[in-house]
């Protein structure tokens, strides 16, 4: 996806050497901020300092962004870890978290996850914008948005497996949520690759289309969100994203408690525009 003149000279508290380590950019387009990994000649394979960066941006947007777009740079979303975590070396990240004490290493893992699950935060609705290969940690990061929109060639993997390893930055949850019990095994168990057209199917994407619309089709989508009310918006993503997590009466309680607010808000404006019209 093209995020090309990215920029953080509107956004307090971002650090640019920070993202310049991690290899992400961000740009700030009104209530609109675009992330995109830049990596293109390794299919932004991700390091620990793209963790770093993305938690980093995560905890600094804007209050008024109420859309998050996510991308990579060039044809590839993310093809994952980088290789040198793999290295056989002991300070490898995989040599490092080995080495550690449990704690230590439980520690590790719970930062590296900051950097995925700041997407699901109910102030703004985050989009995925998959196109290539989106594998290993590229897929969750994908998974971790809350709405995926992938390109014809997007290519989901969860390769963890192949290595004896398990999906540990966020994905599994939101997999299951998407796909189900038995998709979600099938996928992560055999590690196997999920096509754009397959990934519509099963609701692991939203939509699919042409590579060369993407960019085109997620800037749509983010616009008409941002047209929506924001603290609808907000609502409606709160209510959804917990009702598998409720029972009927704590749903039919929480959509009460969203609503209540909402309809006192729409009251004082419609008085106040009554009074306006009466004084005139």
């Amino acid at each position: 996806m093209s995020s090309s003149g990215l920029g953080t000279g509107t956004v307090a508290g971002v650090d640019r050497e920070v993202l310049r380590r991690g290899h992400v950019v961000l740009r700030i387009d009104g209530p609109v901020a675009t992330v995109s990994l830049d990596r293109p000649a390794v299919r932004n394979a991700q390091l620990p300092d793209t963790w770093v960066a993305l938690a980093h941006l995560g905890a600094r947007l804007p209050d008024d962004v109420r859309v998050v777009i996510v991308c990579g740079e060039g044809p590839s979303f993310s093809a994952g870890l980088d290789r040198t975590a793999f290295a056989p070396t002991p300070d490898s990240l995989l040599g490092t978290i080995a080495r550690a004490p449990q704690s230590v290493a439980d520690d590790m893992i719970a930062e590296f996850q900051s950097a995925f699950t700041w997407l699901s935060d109910p102030r703004f609705v985050s989009i995925a914008a998959v196109a290539g290969h989106a594998v290993g940690a590229g897929f969750q990061l994908a998974l971790a948005c809350d709405l995926i929109v992938a390109a014809d060639d997007a290519e989901f993997r969860m390769a963890e497996v192949s290595l004896g390893l398990v999906p540990d930055l966020s994905g599994t949850g939101r997999l299951i949520r998407l796909v189900g019990y038995q998709r979600a095994l099938e996928i992560c168990a055999t590690g196997r690759h999920v096509h754009a057209d397959e990934a519509v199917r099963i609701g692991l994407a939203l939509c699919s289309v042409p590579p060369d619309e993407l960019d085109a089709a997620v800037a749509d989508l983010a616009a008409a969100l941002v047209e929506s009310p924001a603290d609808a918006v907000r609502a409606i993503k709160g209510l959804l994203a917990g009702a598998s997590e409720r029972t009927t009466d704590e749903q039919l309680a929480a959509e009460r408690a969203a609503q209540i607010p909402l309809i006192g808000r729409l009251a004082a404006a419609a008085q106040a525009a009554g009074d306006s019209d009466a004084a005139r």
